[in-house]
Order: structure tokens, then C-alpha cells, then sequence
């Protein structure tokens, strides 16, 4: 009865009071909170993690990572990957892969005045009337020789001088090929930084110049103009093709299970580029691309099973499947990783699920938005 007292008073202190910052808490030499028994703490948290385990609630959870060094470790322990538990709770798990067991519903709004989408993790079943958690933002900028997609943690700041700068997408000319980068170099620590910010998101500040390569994505061109859906192929540089095999993980998640290993996150070199990469199958990399569509008689157009995801038919929609290259197909190459598709006019469905992360998802999403005359 007292832990729980104790876990309803906290979770309406954190509401209200939004808590001290880490530093002034630490400053002064902790709080009565900071000082609780070990055990009794972990009990707290424990309850907090598991009673408010969705958004807005959620909040609670990521405020108690801030009151002091004890609660966040305890935080840490508690909480668990994204691919385990299904839930995105901090910043950085928009960078961490998606739940292995399901795929994760998310939606994206587009501005078409400012150019900008919008992505939101689902709290219903339905796009239409769901508020959403907000994820990520990008902002489209149109450039001489290709076009940018700038992608924020923030829904208005898409400076690249700060913290909340996530990555970009770059395409060549055509609109036809497409470059991921991160903003955080793949071989960076899993360090907290010293600001509040940082410290939450686990991202460091970033120069315009630090830029990652971490994908490439390819549209078949369509010269002979033949119908059907396009055809899209994405190498995925940072994650290796048997992370989707039974009991594969990929580098990211392997980091950080084993966060004193001195596995770099990419085992791919960063000065790859859009232009003359090479195939990354024949290197270990995970290659994704479209699941064939059928040919539906009766209503004369191709038909992807979206079961009830998608409700409007767009060249944009998709559904990305691990390619088997030339091995044979199992029954992982079966698994839809992404799904995206039109259900309003501004509005469209991201599906993902592991081994990629919503910031991939959200980039491979935002280059399906370019018109490209010669690829359908």
C-alpha cells in the first residue's frame, strides 16, 4: 500500500511539477526521493514503468529518468529495447530497431505549404482520428542538383547545428536514388552528454559537415512505361543481412546489450556514396525490397494486402521484404519489415518493424513523396 502512495504521489509530482533538472538535484546533494532504499526504489519505478506503459502517460516514465543518477540508472535497467518491448520511450529509441514479434503502427501528416511531414507513433488503430505521439520532422529543400529532406527531432527546428538535428535524406537529380545519412557518427558511444537534452535523446551535437551514410535507396526506372506499382530496392549499410535469421541481432541492439564490447555500429565504411556503391548482399548488408504485388481482376489494378492499413490506392504505397539475393527464401524473407500507404489526403500509414529503426522507416517513407515521371 505504501509503494503504492509513494508511485501515485511521484507520477503527480512529475505531471506538476515536471521535476528539477539532473544538475540542480545532483547539485544539492540529492532529495528525499534520490534517497530512497534501493530496493524500495526499484519497486517504484518498476510499478511506474509497467502502469503507464503508453502515451501521454508514458511521459512519467522519461521524467523520473530525469530526477537524479540513481533514477535514471534504475530507469535504465528497467526499461527495455524497443525490439523487446514493443514501446518507444526516450528520443533515441526512434534510432533503435523496431519489435521483433509485430510491427509498429505509425502514422505521417504532410504540410504541403511548408513542405513538411510529420511522423507520429499511433496510440489507436485509426490514423484518422488518432492525436499520435510526435516521433520525427522533416522539412523538404529543393536544391540545384537534388533535394534535401532535413529530419528534426523537433516540430520547427530544422537547424543542423543542434541536438535536435536527426539526419537527412539526399536524392540524386532524377529523384530516382536516394542517400540516408545520420547525424550521429555509427561508431559514437552510447555516452550521456552533459545538457539535459542531450542527455534524454542520447544524440550528440553535430556539425552540418557530420553526416553518416547509413542507406541507399534505388527506383527502377520504368523507360518502357509498363504498368504496375514502382519497383524499389533499399541497402540498409549498417545492418547485416543475417540480424533477420533466428536469434540475429543487429549492431546497434548488440551495443547495447553488451555496452563494453568494441563492436563499431556500422561494419560498413562511412565514405560510401549514392553513386558507386556496391552490392551490399555480396558484403553482409540487408537489402529490402518490394513485395510483389497480384494482379486483381475483378477491380482491373494491383493489390497489396495492407490488412485495413492502407484504404486508397497511390503509386506511393509499398511493402518492403528482406531479399533473399541468391539464397533460398525462408520464412523470414516472408515478414513485411515497412509498410506505408495513402488513407487521406495529407495522410499516410508507416508500419515498421525490426530489424530497421522509425528513423530509417520515416526516411525511406519521405523518398516514396518525390514525383518521378520515369519510374512509373
Amino acid at each position: 500500500m505504501a509503494i503504492k502512495c509513494i508511485a501515485r504521489l511521484r507520477s503527480r509530482r512529475v505531471v506538476q511539477d515536471q521535476l528539477q533538472t539532473p544538475n540542480e538535484v545532483e547539485a544539492e546533494g540529492g532529495c528525499c526521493w534520490a534517497n530512497l532504499p534501493q530496493e524500495l526504489l526499484w519497486e517504484v519505478l518498476l510499478m511506474i514503468e509497467e502502469t503507464e506503459s503508453i502515451w501521454p502517460q508514458r511521459k512519467n516514465v522519461v521524467a523520473c529518468a530525469g530526477v537524479c543518477r540513481s533514477w535514471r540508472f534504475i530507469i535504465q535497467q528497467i526499461v527495455k529495447l524497443p525490439q523487446l518491448s514493443g514501446k518507444l520511450t526516450f528520443p533515441i529509441s526512434v534510432k533503435q530497431p523496431g519489435p521483433k514479434d509485430s510491427l509498429l503502427q505509425c502514422f505521417i501528416k504532410r504540410n504541403r505549404s511548408t513542405r513538411t511531414y510529420y511522423l507520429y507513433l499511433g496510440l489507436t488503430n485509426s490514423a484518422l482520428s488518432d492525436g499520435g505521439k510526435f516521433l520525427l520532422a522533416a522539412r523538404k529543400c529543393r536544391r540545384p542538383t537534388c533535394t534535401d529532406y532535413i529530419i528534426s527531432l523537433q516540430a520547427e527546428d530544422f537547424s543542423k547545428g543542434t541536438n535536435t538535428y536527426a539526419g537527412r535524406l539526399r536524392s540524386n537529380f532524377l529523384g530516382t536514388k536516394f542517400t540516408v545519412f545520420d547525424g550521429q557518427s555509427p561508431q559514437a558511444g552510447a555516452k550521456m552528454g552533459k545538457s539535459r537534452s542531450s542527455r534524454l535523446a542520447n544524440l550528440r551535437q553535430v556539425s552540418p559537415s557530420s553526416n553518416y551514410p547509413m542507406a541507399h535507396i534505388s527506383y527502377e526506372l520504368n523507360l518502357l512505361g509498363s504498368r504496375g506499382p514502382r519497383r524499389m530496392q533499399c541497402n540498409m549499410n549498417t545492418i547485416p543481412a543475417t540480424s533477420i535469421a533466428p536469434g540475429g541481432l543487429d549492431p546497434t541492439t548488440q551495443a547495447q546489450l553488451n555496452p563494453y564490447q568494441s563492436t563499431p555500429t556500422s561494419f560498413l565504411s562511412k565514405s560510401a556514396s549514392m553513386e558507386n556503391s556496391v552490392s551490399d548482399q555480396k558484403n553482409g548488408g540487408l537489402v529490402l525490397i518490394n513485395k510483389a504485388p497480384r494482379w486483381h481482376e475483378q477491380l482491373q489494378c494491383w493489390c497489396l494486402n495492407f490488412h485495413g492499413r492502407v484504404t486508397i490506392a497511390s503509386v506511393k504505397n509499398f511493402q518492403l521484404v528482406a531479399s533473399p539475393e541468391n539464397e533460398p527464401a525462408g520464412p523470414e524473407h516472408e515478414k513485411i519489415i515497412l509498410q506505408f500507404g495513402k488513407v487521406g489526403k495529407d495522410l499516410f500509414t508507416m508500419d515498421y518493424r525490426y530489424p530497421i529503426s522509425a528513423f530509417q522507416a520515416f526516411a525511406i517513407c519521405l523518398s516514396s513523396f518525390e514525383t518521378r515521371i520515369a519510374c512509373e
